[in-house]
């Protein structure tokens, strides 16, 4: 395995003083299945004192001792930033992740050390100076097998965020659940365990899971099979079930829909050259898994005899027995404003980055809609000032796609590289008119602002807002083409204001 540099030297220094470095955790893990490791945990036995550590460290770069009393010491070596730390103990005093008393303990054995760890593929260790893999748990067979394992029952419980973590690993590397960790799982979440978790740590753990997932599905059908979202989020919770018209939805209903679309999502963001926006990314992966959370709000069944039927989940067997002549779900995109809200603020409290998904979920249905209508200019200049329109298409292309040929679809465009517009033409004709407007990541600029008319000898007053307001919708409708046509209308009328 190929380390920086550094880690040898200082291994060697250490090792002259009786002491002996281990790789640990998920930096193994990684280098086993050939990922590139970001993160660099080692840990040192032999040791008497963190200070004797620190005075080791201190040569090679700046020494942050923030973690001190867990026994970690941070090295920065100009850009990379390596955790030394201390073999320690762990025990649970009290509820939540503070609850623990920690106990630095240099005389630990590595099999001891890592006990407390979650899941099997994260307790392996690897001496960096010999090149020796220890695994005393067995994770080497389980990456092999990509089963992912927790290490023991009594120290897994501690802390109810493993379930999580057994999330967003299960999904991120493709892992098959050990059933006996899916057991212990469903009766952490059924005896109420999670509810001891903060918010923050728990949106820390979703944001992998979108972020890191080539197929977040996975995850969400874990937490929907272990009753997480049913006990925890019940605006998704609300998706399972709900019919939609074979018509336009052959692949099952609205749950499996946005599951599909959300690998979609996930797919293009590595597919087509994103991915290197955190921010930006998540927001789309939200928006798509938000929308259609006001389907369960809107949809109608009218059965083969005339009857209408507000859908219901009680009577999802019942209507299993009927012939069904249509389903719909008229306005759910707006009827999802307010679901999608308070779903997201279960996991966080970042107003603004909520209140920038709402609009992505008010319209993801536009671009298919003008597209069919042919809508003109001005509506999508319009369009362009309650929502960023590249995004828009983004969020409605994995909409459109999310249907049961969704993978055909991706490796097929991955193959050839194409733009996954190609697939979905309401985007691509979209994508070039808003280019053409000049539209398509911002709106227009106002051609005139406050300031043009106090230049004119107009007095400040609410007016104001009016006049431009009225200026601006004609703008947006191509009346005027340049900032002097808009000058010159306004010059004509200020007298009728």
């Amino acid at each position: 395995m190929k380390l920086p540099d550094i880690l040898q030297t200082i291994a060697k220094e250490l090792q002259a003083k009786g002491a002996h470095s281990m790789l640990v955790g998920g930096a193994v893990r990684d280098m086993v299945m050939g990922q590139a490791v970001k993160d660099y945990d080692i840990e040192v036995y032999g040791l008497d004192t963190l200070e004797s550590l620190e005075a080791v460290l201190s040569a090679y770069g700046s020494v942050n001792q923030v973690g001190k009393s867990f026994g970690i010491v941070k090295l920065r070596v100009e850009e990379e930033e390596f955790d030394f730390s201390f073999p320690r103990k762990e025990t649970k005093t009290g509820k939540g992740h503070r609850g623990f008393d920690v106990a630095v303990d240099g005389t630990l054995t590595f099999k001891e050390a890592v006990k407390r760890r979650d899941f099997t593929v994260n307790a392996l260790g690897y001496n960096i100076l010999t090149g020796e893999m220890l695994d005393p748990f067995g994770g080497l067979q389980d990456i092999q097998y990509k089963v992912l394992r927790h290490i023991d029952d009594d120290t897994f419980i501690e802390d109810p965020l493993r379930v999580y973590r057994a999330v967003q690993f299960a999904a991120r590397f493709g892992f098959e659940v050990a059933e006996e960790t899916a057991v212990l799982c469903k009766k952490m979440v059924a005896e109420g365990m999670l509810e001891e978790l903060p918010k923050e740590r728990v949106y820390e753990e979703w944001k992998k899971l979108l972020l890191k997932s080539p197929k977040p599905s996975i995850g969400f059908e874990l937490m929907r099979s272990w009753e997480i979202v049913k006990r925890y989020f019940p605006e998704l919770h609300a998706l399972v079930g709900c019919p939609q018209d074979v018509k336009w939805h052959p692949e099952g209903d609205v749950w499996v829909h946005t599951m599909l679309s959300l690998d979609v999502m996930a797919m293009l963001l590595r597919e087509q050259g994103a991915g290197s926006r955190e921010r930006e990314d998540l927001k789309l992966l939200f928006a798509v898994l938000c929308h259609d959370l006001g389907k369960p709000l809107t949809t109608t069944i009218e059965l083969e005899n005339g009857e209408m039927i507000l859908w219901a989940p009680s009577q999802h067997s019942a209507l299993s027995t009927q012939r069904l002549a249509r389903i719909r779900a008229i306005s759910h995109e707006t009827a999802g404003i307010e679901p999608t809200r308070t779903f997201l603020y279960r996991l966080t409290n970042e107003h603004d980055f909520i209140e920038s998904i709402l609009p992505l979920v008010e319209h993801h249905l536009k671009p298919s809609q003008f597209y069919v209508q042919g809508a003109k200019a001005g509506a999508i200049r319009r369009l362009a000032t309650k929502v960023n329109i590249e995004e828009l298409i983004w969020v409605a292309a994995a909409d459109h796609l999310g249907r049961d040929k969704a993978e055909e679809v991706i490796a097929c465009m991955t193959k050839g590289n194409a733009p996954f517009t190609l697939y979905y033409p309401a985007g691509r004709w979209l994508m070039e008119q808003a280019q053409v407007l000049h539209v398509k990541e911002k709106p227009l600029e106002p051609m005139i602002r406050g300031r043009d008319l106090i230049a004119m000898g107009m007095e400040p007053s609410p007016r104001f807002k009016e006049i431009l307001d009225r200026v601006y919708a004609l703008q947006l409708d191509g009346v005027f083409s340049d900032r002097e046509a808009a000058l010159e209308y306004v010059k004509r009328h200020k007298n009728d204001w």
